[in-house]
């Protein structure tokens, strides 16, 4: 298009949101001439496209590549397609992992996000069988997650970190790769957050 420097040029897509509710954006490049490429970035679903498209090759392409990347299922590889962004779907996710891991035995009156746990990263009070997860979570992979959330609701069954309470996560096949994990996070910032615990 005239006018264009050879910077990437960004402008949101007609179609704003993907089928789950991702955001869209559309990236014009004078650099790309015949290509078109998609990825996720962030939670958001980019398409790379030639500066010279016009709207309606735009709006073409990309339908055709948003529809690629779920697809693909690569936003669930990359930042986590399920992710639970609140209260009620992270109780959902506890729900499905109680009942694939812990034969449903877990049941948790309330799970929540929180923001004033600053050294831990979850932690559960088994005589309310209340669950809470750090905030500082959400960014990080769907299986970390998952195994903090798991190693919480085996809290709701074993209060304590004794042989019985890791035997039951020993069926969740992350579970150390998790704990290597936020243990690099936590030498990384410094700040001291240890493995989750029960309060």
């Amino acid at each position: 298009m005239a006018g264009h420097s050879a910077r990437h040029q960004v402008a949101a897509a007609s179609s704003t949101t993907t089928e789950d509710g991702a955001p869209v954006v559309v990236r014009r490049s004078s650099r790309r001439t015949r290509t078109v490429a998609a990825f996720w970035e962030n939670g958001t679903a980019v398409v790379a496209i030639p500066a010279r498209f016009t709207a309606a090759q735009e709006a073409e392409w990309v339908h055709k590549m948003v529809a690629k990347l779920q697809r693909q299922g690569e936003r669930r590889a990359a930042v986590g397609k399920r992710r639970p962004a609140t209260d009620a779907a992270l109780a959902e996710q506890a729900a499905q992992l109680s009942a694939k891991y812990l034969g449903g035995r877990a049941v948790p009156t309330s799970v929540r996000w929180v923001s004033n746990q600053n050294s831990r990263w979850g932690s559960a009070t088994p005589a309310e069988g209340t669950i809470r997860l750090s905030d500082k979570l959400r960014p990080m992979p769907q299986w970390v997650i998952d195994y903090v959330l798991l190693h919480e609701l085996a809290h709701l069954l074993v209060a304590a970190h004794n042989a019985a309470f890791w035997q039951l996560l020993e069926a969740y096949p992350e579970t150390q790769r998790a704990k290597a994990f936020l243990e690099g996070v936590s030498f990384a910032t410094g700040r001291g957050m240890a493995d989750p615990d029960a309060d």
